[in-house]
């Protein structure tokens, strides 16, 4: 103690010989004076104080030397090896943050040494070799190990590893089958076991990228949900496409909730043009407050009334090969299904016409309309017209299969602020299984219902119908709903698959 403190008042001494000035003599406060047993405590603590007497230079030299020319305290600054240490003590997650700061922490964050001793506590080591009695024999194959490996070769033994044993996980919770609709039960465990989400990413012509993160999800039986609203939309004017992806963490941590700002994988799911909104998408409905525009596939966007600006963007995806959807793309290239292996058949006449099955879902987003699977659908050779197979559902004659819209249509929708429904809208699944009980067809949309002009010819239903369209590149449904003014509810008369020939030929290998 007393060796450090005369250290720090020599150097206190010399420091203010050098700033004197030349000739002038050197005078050491009485508490410094030689032989001085003052331990001047206080006086060390306390900045030096000039008086008006001396000379102003040698103020002006003091500030310089000792209060402008402090080190600037930086962790940039510090050695290597304490920077190591102080990475030894974060996890695998923190530690891939601290990589991205800048290169030197990244070629530091690769340490092979930190990787080990991480990769060692998550998972056991399977060589016998590694089993060893005695410290010093571990110490020296740990040491082997990081240095017969190059930097970053346990980093990246971690990453497979974590997403190797999430894979697993995932693939058991997707394996049970429900058989009515064909689909994975567990599909919502799985999608949290694997830390999905979803995020859309507006560019502007400029190119300029604007990420916006999921605010609410809704889980149904075949399809999930997605709801995105903010303050902050970019004006509508300067976009130019919106791109659905689904993103996954690097390293899935079942303890918290996966970070936005951290490391994560983006796969391309659909990329819609912005372009002319108004004119080149399908105007599903609109109520007070906001306008909504649909975009095909699944994609529904939310207008402001009188203004172009965004209020919400929602999409419906159908659980069909979601999770390979979501996570097998890249950034820029979306994941290519595999097609279907037609197995043929030269026996039945009538191969690939008959035994379809129907899952039918009709909601709002968090409330169910109608839920049922129809079974047994069959289409004759003559009834194949303009490239379309014709498989009634529900008929118009047949009253037993009628079905009852259970609530009121419409579409709920909210913003930070707002929120409301649109009337006769609603989200469709559809789920046509093949007579091997595969998923054939399979769609999850918005769609909307008009009031048609044709009048009901049923005794049993008097009021207004209202017809529901929807179409894409394999199938249509149609729909026909008689509104019943006295019990204030819909009954649906009358629903019709047509399923493409080009679609049934290319699974099946026939030729309709």
């Amino acid at each position: 103690m007393a060796t450090g403190r005369g250290w720090v008042l020599r150097c206190y001494s010399r420091g203010r010989a050098r700033a004197a000035p030349p000739g002038a003599a050197e005078a050491a406060p009485p508490s410094l004076a030689p032989g001085s047993r003052s331990r001047s405590r206080s006086f060390a603590a306390r900045p030096v104080e000039f008086s008006g007497t001396e000379n102003a230079d040698v103020k002006s030299q003091y500030w310089t030397t000792f209060v402008k020319q402090k080190p600037n305290v930086c962790i940039e600054s510090m050695p290597s090896e304490m920077l190591l240490k102080i990475f030894s003590y974060l996890d695998a997650v923190s530690l891939l943050y601290a990589g991205c700061a800048n290169k030197r922490f990244y070629d530091l964050a690769n340490d092979n040494g930190i990787w080990l001793k991480i990769y060692s506590s998550h998972f056991l080591p399977k060589r016998t070799i590694w089993k060893m009695n005695s410290e010093t024999e571990a110490v020296s194959l740990d040491c082997a190990a990081v240095q017969d490996t190059k930097p970053g070769y346990w980093k990246k033994e971690y990453i497979f590893r974590q997403i190797a044993a999430v894979k697993t996980r995932v693939m058991q919770l997707v394996k049970p089958v429900d058989p009515h609709t064909g689909l994975p039960c567990k599909n919502r465990e799985a999608i949290r076991a694997s830390g999905l989400s979803w995020v859309i990413v507006l560019k502007d012509r400029n190119g300029k990228e604007y990420v916006m993160e999921q605010a609410d999800l809704s889980f149904k039986d075949t399809s999930v949900t997605i709801l995105w609203y903010s303050t902050s939309w970019p004006c509508l004017n300067v976009l130019s496409t919106l791109e659905l992806c689904g993103v996954t963490p690097l390293l899935p941590d079942q303890s918290r909730a996966a970070s936005k700002n951290g490391p994560r994988r983006r796969s391309l799911m659909a990329k819609y043009s912005l372009s002319n909104l108004t004119k080149t998408s399908v105007a599903v409905g609109a109520d007070k407050l906001v306008q909504l525009f649909g975009l095909n596939p699944g994609l529904l966007l939310g207008l402001w009334k009188g203004k172009n600006e965004i209020a919400f963007v929602m999409a419906s995806l159908h659980y069909h090969q979601l999770l390979e959807r979501s996570t097998l793309g890249s950034a820029t290239v979306q994941y290519v299904l595999s097609p279907n292996k037609p197995t043929l058949d030269d026996v039945d006449p009538e191969y690939g016409l008959h035994d379809y099955n129907l899952h039918l879902d009709m909601h709002s987003g968090s409330h169910t309309c109608m839920c049922g699977t129809f079974k047994n659908l069959f289409c004759r050779k003559g009834d194949i017209q303009n490239g379309y197979l014709r498989l009634m559902v529900v008929s118009v004659t047949d009253n037993a299969k009628h079905l009852p819209i259970i609530g009121t249509v419409g579409l709920y929708w909210k913003t930070d602020v707002f929120k409301g429904n649109v009337k006769d809208c609603y989200l469709m699944d559809v789920t046509v299984l093949d007579e091997t009980r595969k998923p054939f067809w399979c769609f999850s949309a918005p769609v909307y219902m008009q009031l048609s002009c044709k009048t009901s010819g049923l005794y049993d239903y008097m009021g207004h119908i209202y017809t529901t369209e929807y179409a894409d590149s394999e199938g249509k449904v149609s729909v026909d709903l008689v509104w019943l003014e006295e019990t204030k509810e819909y009954y649906v008369v009358n629903l019709v698959l047509y399923i493409s020939t080009k679609k049934v030929n290319s699974w099946y290998g026939t030729n309709y």
